[in-house]
């Protein structure tokens, strides 16, 4: 595996490559099986797998766990060499923002942004993909892949590749899960003991609204406030639990529905979202 830091270094592997296809994952690195099977969806789809390794502080809101953040770049190296990716792409902040973070040129992202997740951490959406579009242009991959666990992170994505004209495949990936249920994060090494006992829990309400959804229940409303009620009695501090359709608008009259929740359980924060078929 190659291993480049810089864009003048990238630039060259891109020449060395010629027209062979890149299928790029980009990561904030702490790598677990969610990541991986990011890595192995690429590698059915192109002939070079190139990884990218930046913990991105524009996605990052003031008093987030930007500092905080795992930064494992060995046992990372690790896991990359055992998949057999083809390079590793991890820049500085210097090097992905020379002009520097303090008044960064951003995307203006559409008015979902400002919700569910983005409601709770102000830009980080526009943080994120501004650094997606900056691996973009620089990698020009034929496939990049995101796991479905961030899905309000991938619409936004799907969006802005539409609507720029950028010539990629978005592939998505689907969540990988813990034996329990548990999406897999790099944030759930925040949990402690006893709060990962709990933690399927958001799963498990998730899960809820998906059987009676699926039953035949369109009282979205109803069944959100309740699984609300559930995770409040619990340790939990609920940002949101909301159903939508496969687009995060409106769920009304949709087949295709998402149910998505995040909540604080202790310090951490924990996102999550399932697919559901309303029966017509």
């Amino acid at each position: 595996m190659r291993i480049v830091k810089t864009r003048a270094s990238l630039a060259e592997e891109q020449a060395r490559l010629g027209r062979r296809s890149v299928g790029l994952v980009p990561t904030m690195g702490n790598l677990h099986e969610g990541h991986l099977s990011l890595m192995r969806a690429a590698r059915e789809r192109a002939a070079q797998v190139w990884v990218s390794l930046f913990v991105n502080p524009l996605q990052f809101a003031e008093g987030e766990d930007f500092d905080a953040y795992p930064r494992t770049f060995e046992s990372d190296l690790a896991k990359l060499g055992s998949l057999g990716v083809d390079l590793l792409f991890a820049p500085d902040v210097a090097e992905m923002y020379p002009a520097g973070v303090a008044e960064p040129t951003q995307l203006a992202l559409p008015s979902l942004a400002g919700e569910l997740c983005g409601a709770h951490r102000p830009g980080h959406f526009e943080g994120a993909c501004t650094a997606v579009l900056k691996l973009l242009n620089l990698v020009q991959p034929q496939c990049v892949c995101f796991g479905e666990k961030d899905y309000q992170q991938l619409t936004l994505v799907r969006r802005m590749v539409r609507d720029l004209n950028v010539p990629v495949e978005i592939v998505p990936v689907p969540t990988a899960r813990e034996s329990d249920g548990l999406a897999m994060s790099s944030r759930n090494g925040y949990l402690n003991a006893e709060e990962r006992a709990v933690a399927p829990e958001l799963y498990r309400a998730l899960r809820q609204i998906v059987l009676e959804v699926e039953a035949g229940n369109r009282d979205f409303a109803t069944l959100e406030a309740g699984a609300l009620a559930r995770l409040a009695k619990g340790r939990w501090d609920p940002d949101y639990v909301q159903v939508r359709d496969a687009e995060l608008r409106s769920p009304a009259g949709s087949k295709e529905l998402r149910v998505l929740g995040a909540a604080r359980l202790g310090r951490t924060r924990l996102i999550d979202n399932l697919r559901a078929e309303a029966p017509r």
